[in-house]
């Protein structure tokens, strides 16, 4: 039976593309910054949604990509099939992933954990997909510190999340809870959009 969280994104992937292609537009030098960190293993992207984000990617790298939703995967095969490079599509649940452990050198999100519903078991559970040494990178927005976007944040949660993203998660924290080890966090605007670095901790 179909998630409440992979039925939400089913729905979504239908206009996904429509709103999504002014943030990556908006903050493509950032996000192609933040992808040429990618290094020469086993790479895991989590929530591909439509393959909005390959574009950025560097290429001739090896790639599985996820998401819970059937609908965003469909519309990923495209721009995946396009890639200089490989990438698997795959759907499932991270909290649940079925994906052996320790597979993979990096791990990387993109305004993905502000939608998971358990965000720190979702952390959890790709911590023991990375292998010994690996690396979590998040390219995410969170919630802010300083008023009045904290405010701002706090009231428009109830109404974002019946349709996507929370707004105001503790994202630094939650990955820290999930027994990471926080390596570096860049703010790219306020205290909101930020980059977070982070390994097994182990």
């Amino acid at each position: 039976m179909k998630s409440i969280a992979a039925a939400k994104w089913d729905r979504a992937s239908k206009a996904y593309d429509r709103y999504g292609q002014g943030p990556e537009k908006r903050w493509a030098e950032h996000k192609r910054r933040f992808f040429s960190a990618m290094g020469s293993g086993r790479i895991l992207f989590v929530a591909v949604g439509t393959g909005l984000d390959i574009q950025f990617f560097p290429t001739g790298k090896n790639i599985t990509a996820v998401d819970i939703s059937e609908g965003m995967i469909r519309k990923a095969v495209p721009r995946a099939a396009a890639y200089d490079g490989r990438i698997a599509l795959l759907r499932t649940d991270i909290q649940r992933p079925a994906v052996q452990p320790e597979q993979f050198d990096q791990i990387f999100t993109t305004c993905t954990f502000c939608s998971v519903p358990d965000p720190i078991d979702g952390l959890r559970s790709l911590r023991t997909l990375l292998r010994p040494g690996g690396e979590l990178r998040m390219f995410e927005h969170t919630g802010s510190r300083w008023f009045p976007f904290n405010l701002m944040l706090n009231l428009m949660t109830p109404l974002s999340r019946t349709y996507g993203p929370e707004m105001n998660r503790p994202t630094v924290a939650n990955v820290e809870a999930a027994g990471f080890r926080i390596r570096n966090v860049e703010n790219l605007y306020l205290d909101v959009l930020k980059v977070i670095v982070a390994d097994r901790g182990d």
